[in-house]
């Protein structure tokens, strides 16, 4: 599986122990099979950060090995209430994502962050926020949460330059 990381910098080695909490997924790296995504992630990150270029890092993931070799996967295929419960709880800092090795599922764009923030804030419930959620088709994001996938089955195969 080829998968994508939008930054401002080359990553060719990561190191889980960087990564940020409180984010979506929990605290790891993030990547996507959307390069297009990726490009919008790093152009973003440079726009934020005005330092640095744009790039997206490329890596090959085995992911069959990583399904073969028994690690907990967790994968949300829609927004719905679990997806949002998890997204909350961790962005409140509730670390459910510590029992899992890797997750995947929609990413929480502009438009699905407003409705979270909203939820979030006391703004609107969350049956509104799900009838919000239903109209919206997921991207995707994988965060990849334990060090030996990384070391075992992730290769860097290279950058582009924006």
């Amino acid at each position: 599986m080829i998968l994508y990381h939008g930054s401002n910098m080359i990553i060719d080695k990561i190191y889980l122990e960087k990564s940020k909490p409180n984010k979506d997924f929990g605290k790891g790296f993030y990547v996507t099979t959307l390069q297009e995504q990726a490009k919008r992630w790093a152009e973003t990150i440079v726009r934020l950060r005005p330092r640095g270029t744009a790039i997206i890092n490329k890596y090959e993931l085995d992911y069959e090995g990583i399904k073969s070799a028994g690690f907990a996967i967790l994968s949300f295929v829609e927004y719905n209430e679990e997806w949002l419960d998890f997204i909350v709880a961790n962005r409140n800092g509730e670390s459910r994502w510590k029992q899992y090795d890797l997750i995947e599922g929609g990413i929480a764009n502009d438009r699905v962050f407003d409705t979270i923030e909203n939820y979030m804030s006391g703004g609107i419930d969350k049956q509104t926020a799900l009838g919000r959620l239903r109209y919206e088709h997921p991207n995707n994001q994988i965060c990849i949460l334990n060090q030996k996938i990384v070391d075992r089955y992730m290769v860097y195969l290279g950058c582009e330059l924006l």
